[in-house]
């Protein structure tokens, strides 16, 4: 038998182990629903604390455990349930923020943490299966990228984070967002909604107001459309919207939105981020099989 201190699983065990202790000093626990509690984590030592949006079930008597055990009360500084993050304050200066650590690739060990209640943490262990670039979340929000791993998230580990073997965050875990399967939102992409939930309260989010669906373009009309062979056929307007007031039409296909190719939804959404709300948006639209330039003005998403 190997010695115990030579053994490498007993070291990769330690280290492991070493992880979650050095991790658990910046995860707290956050009170905000009926049920079981959930998990936050200590983002700046000035009383932030960010966590998953859908566990915050009420707006007020929010209550954050400390990691040593003290109980403070919390405030919502903004949410964006877009993205299932939210983020919190506390009259507490003595928090010791996570330590952010580097994008992690597939084949990664990883574990989930989470403090649903008071005590130690709890860890599972796994390895990241994918690693995906932006994407459309199902609640409407366009997140920069996510993390899959087989790590199981436990009731009340929403809000918690994601980390390395030395105990770094490499993201937030939702048990929302996957569906019936945890995701994680990574660390680089949760940094920025966190920074705009702090300024603002919330993410905007650009609004046009059409429903679309992409369309093969007939070959007599590929050549109007510089040989683009799809579109996104307008199907619905609703009245009052940026795009109706921009004239719109139900039947036009859009073929760009700024310098984006409209051949499929997510390029309408890749064109609507943040910085275009309140842009005028040239879009080239084919109408009744003529091309043209339609300038909407994006409305802020509520």
């Amino acid at each position: 038998m190997a010695d115990a201190n030579t053994n490498p699983l007993t070291a990769l065990s330690d280290a492991l182990a070493d992880a979650v202790e050095v991790a658990g000093r910046s995860i707290v626990t956050v009170a905000a629903r009926r049920r079981l509690p959930a998990t936050g984590i200590a983002w700046e030592a000035a009383g932030v604390v960010v966590t998953a949006d859908h566990v915050l079930e009420r707006e007020d008597d929010i209550t954050v455990v400390l990691p040593g055990g003290g109980e403070v009360k919390a405030t919502i500084a903004g949410r964006d349930p877009g993205s299932d993050l939210a983020v919190l304050r506390i009259a507490d200066t003595t928090l010791v923020p996570i330590e952010r650590g580097p994008a992690v690739r597939p084949g990664h060990l990883v574990l989930a943490l989470g403090r649903a209640g008071e005590g130690l943490p709890m860890a599972s262990f796994g390895v990241v299966s994918a690693v995906g670039g932006q994407w459309r979340t199902f609640t409407g929000g366009t997140v920069a990228g996510f993390v899959r791993s087989d790590t199981t998230f436990y009731p009340g580990f929403s809000g918690g984070p994601l980390v390395d073997v030395q105990g770094r965050a490499a993201g937030i875990n939702s048990s929302r967002l996957g569906r019936g399967g945890g995701l994680t939102i990574p660390i680089a992409a949760a940094e920025t909604i966190v920074e705009s939930l702090l300024r603002q309260g919330r993410l905007k989010r650009g609004y046009l107001g059409i429903g679309s669906q992409p369309t093969a373009l007939p070959a007599t009309l590929v050549t109007k459309a510089n040989g683009q062979e799809t579109g996104l056929l307008v199907v619905g307007v609703e009245p009052g919207s940026p795009a109706d007031a921009a004239g719109l039409l139900v039947g036009d296909i859009l073929l760009r939105l700024g310098d984006i190719i409209a051949t499929a939804t997510e390029m309408l959404q890749a064109a609507l981020g943040p910085e275009s709300v309140g842009q005028p948006l040239a879009i080239a639209v084919l109408r009744g099989g003529e091309p043209t330039i339609v300038t909407v003005t994006v409305g802020e998403r509520e």
